[in-house]
């Protein structure tokens, strides 16, 4: 393990240094252009360059060396990063460097992350996977806990410059844990076979892998309705609880969230997922529904408050026994593709929900909820009429949609089974 906690506590103060800045760059631009769409557009730059990227950074962390990837991946994040504070210092920083800039980055952490996922099965025992996760999902925990409000301070004190020199120092920070560690070579496949395949051509061998195996592929697409529906959360949470309490309670329910997801990792991490991480996956997915059918039910802080930290404390549980079962269950040649598939899949998922959670709750949800609306007679007897209630109904529908989802995925024997009808592949 000592391999990983040196990557793990490298990527850690990484991870806090990116938090820092795009929390500082998202008040930038939003105080320079008082524009929600801008403001939006740093999400969509964030997340879309990964999901193109994602095949090709797949088949090349199969075929090259993964720390010089990953290597390379936050030398080219930093640069970017650089960039940004050199045009600052000049006075010549424009929005659109900004979106560049964020394009740039998220196109190199989808670079680094399918060849860092595919080392871990490499360097932890197998029985420690879970927790190993467990711990990488409380590195994001921490990261997301932590930046805003340090960045809030920061930015008063060393102002905007002074985090993107920060940023800059933590990635050489994490390049200097990257050059203390040594990594296994991947496992490849023959030469004939290498020179038969583009590398575009061979990212499908991840998505082929994982279609022919029908326990793994039930277990993909459940978690990208789940993704779906977190995404949609993300998004409608903030308008559905102003809809009902102020601004500063806001900050109190999700910074209570927020430790449940640290909460949630510690427990994990600690626990290590016991013998049948399928469950695990199930089980908390299981507790995140009925937690934002509840969130959605009621105008009531405490009850969205208890809703959101369990909602927080079961997302590090699923997403840590998921991706153990996925780590055992994938051939050493093609794990970067595998995983890969998995994140530009999920991804995918999110970015939909980012972009139809808005169009729905505006022009379908709160329409059949006001006080003259469609349903305000009968849905509306039950949770109430008025703003935010469209919001709450589309939480109740998304939650029972998650319940449907898990409740057929269980009745799937190859699901269920899936991680004794497949055998461990895992090897040292």
């Amino acid at each position: 393990m000592r391999t990983f906690i040196i990557l793990w506590f490298g990527q850690i103060v990484s991870l806090l240094g990116s938090g820092l800045t795009g929390f500082a760059l998202s008040l930038w631009v939003y105080k320079n252009t008082n524009s929600v769409t801008q403001f939006a557009l740093i999400s969509v730059f964030n997340i879309l360059p990964g999901i193109i990227i994602s095949p090709l950074a797949g088949a090349l962390g199969d075929r090259w060396d993964r720390r010089s990837i990953i290597i390379l991946s936050n030398c080219g994040s930093g640069l970017s990063i650089l960039s940004l504070a050199l045009l600052l210092f000049m006075g010549h920083l424009e929005i659109w460097h900004i979106y560049i800039a964020t394009a740039a980055g998220s196109a190199f952490n989808a670079l680094q992350w399918p060849a860092y996922d595919a080392a871990i099965t490499q360097i932890v025992p197998p029985q420690h996977l879970v927790r190993a996760n467990g711990m990488f999902q409380l590195m994001l925990a921490v990261a997301q806990l932590i930046s805003p409000v340090l960045g809030g301070f920061l930015l008063v004190t060393i102002q905007i410059r002074g985090v993107l020199i920060l940023d800059g120092i933590t990635f050489v920070f994490c390049l200097l844990m990257l050059l203390l560690v040594r990594l296994p070579k991947p496992g490849t496949t023959t030469k004939d076979e290498m020179s038969k395949n583009l590398v575009w051509h061979d990212a499908l061998v991840g998505w082929n892998f994982i279609t022919t195996r029908s326990g793994l592929f039930w277990l993909l697409i459940i978690n990208c309705v789940y993704h779906f529906v977190e995404g949609t959360a993300i998004v409608l949470s903030t308008p559905l609880f102003l809809s009902f309490t102020s601004t500063p309670v806001l900050g109190t329910m999700l910074s209570i969230g927020g430790s449940g997801m640290v909460l949630g990792t510690a427990f994990i991490s600690t626990w290590g997922g016991g013998k049948h991480r399928i469950y695990n996956v199930l089980g908390f997915m299981l507790l995140g529904a009925l937690c934002m059918l509840l969130a959605g039910l009621r105008r009531d802080v405490v009850l969205c408050t208890v809703a959101i930290f369990f909602h927080f404390f079961s997302l590090p549980i699923v997403v840590s026994s998921r991706q153990a079962i996925f780590q055992s269950k994938i051939l050493p040649d093609v794990r970067a593709r595998v995983f890969a598939v998995n994140r530009m899949l999920i991804q995918l998922s999110l970015l939909l929900a980012y972009l139809v959670a808005g169009p729905l709750a505006d022009y379908v949800f709160e329409p059949l909820l006001t006080i003259n609306g469609p349903l305000a007679g009968s849905v509306g007897k039950i949770i109430g009429v008025g703003p935010g209630r469209g919001i709450g109904l589309l939480f109740i529908v998304m939650g029972i949609l998650l319940i449907v989802g898990i409740l057929t995925s269980y009745l799937s024997p190859r699901l269920r089974l899936v991680e004794s009808e497949l055998p461990n592949v895992i090897s040292h």
